[in-house]
């Protein structure tokens, strides 16, 4: 298991093989580790976050339970959050779960399903600004709305008509990039290993850590047509960051989907086939797959 302690990188001299490299090792560190990352998500899709986890490499765990989420951090190597479905308790455990994260000194993933949406979804997503996570991976709507609840920009500097639409995104990837690149520069700040990134999913994904920015095209349509496939790359985002540096976790997580999900609409007749294939797809990609994929430095 890691003790996330990360290799200190320069992304401003480093080339591209030198990242491709780094990808490389962590889909191969997560296989040989089989890293915890625990879980408190979205329990309509919990199912397949825990069998993605475990189809990456990795190990899981999933609990609602703040205590016992506080204590099996102690032993996972990272942890994931999810808002995407809410009962009345998550107002009150959440933020205490990101504080105790925070104060333990504790890496973790946010994926801020349908921000903007309700008051108590707004209320627990305002709260992570003091404690934020290590990485946050959305879409874009979500990334540009959670940016707008932390303020980390002038009020007229937000995106015009920009609104929430569910699950689902109504913004272009392009349409985020300054509030990801704001957003990860505020998680590094507060993270354990003073580094942070931002994963902004779309028809070409974008990850950043506030300084160094990466497009990385390819993936599947499908992906949209089955259940809680950005919850499990949210996810095994978690399960690389308990091997990895958060950018380099970000990278190969989303690339990993990429070349997963393009095997697996191949090999599948429909949704359900889809989720089969993308599942073995996700346990064969080798990680010279992974890592061989078009990275575009923006």
């Amino acid at each position: 298991m890691s003790d996330n302690s990360y290799v200190d990188t320069s992304y401003s001299s480093a080339s591209i093989d030198a990242l491709r490299e780094r990808i490389a090792q962590a889909v191969n560190d997560v296989r040989k580790q089989t890293p915890l990352a625990q879980s408190f998500t979205n329990f309509v899709t919990i199912n397949l976050v825990a069998n993605a986890q475990l189809a990456a490499g990795g190990t899981a765990a999933m609990s609602f339970l703040p205590d016992d989420i506080v204590d099996t951090a102690e032993i996972a190597g990272s942890n994931y959050i999810n808002v995407g479905t809410l009962l009345p308790f998550y107002k009150e455990a959440l933020p205490q779960i990101a504080y105790k994260l925070h104060k333990n000194g504790k890496t973790w993933v946010l994926d801020p399903v349908a921000a903007g949406i309700g008051k108590t979804r707004t209320a627990i997503l305002e709260s992570f600004r003091t404690y934020p996570p290590t990485i946050v991976r959305g879409n874009a709507s979500e990334i540009i709305a959670l940016d707008a609840m932390w303020g980390l920009a002038a009020s007229d500097s937000a995106a015009p008509g920009t609104r929430p639409a569910g699950v689902e995104t109504v913004d272009e990837v392009d349409a985020a990039i300054e509030a990801a690149r704001r957003m990860a520069r505020h998680l590094a700040k507060h993270s354990p290993s003073g580094k942070g990134a931002v994963a902004v999913s779309g028809a070409v994904d974008l990850v950043t850590d506030g300084e160094h920015t990466f497009r990385l095209p390819g993936g599947s349509a499908m992906m949209t047509k089955i259940t809680g496939a950005g919850c499990s790359l949210g996810g095994v985002t978690a399960t690389y960051l308990a091997v990895a540096e958060p950018l380099v976790a970000a990278v190969s997580a989303s690339l990993l989907y990429n070349r997963a999900s393009e095997i697996a609409e191949r090999e599948s007749n429909g949704p359900g086939s889809f989720q089969v294939a993308l599942l073995d797809a996700l346990w064969n990609v080798t990680a010279e797959q992974v890592a061989a994929s078009e990275i575009i430095e923006d």
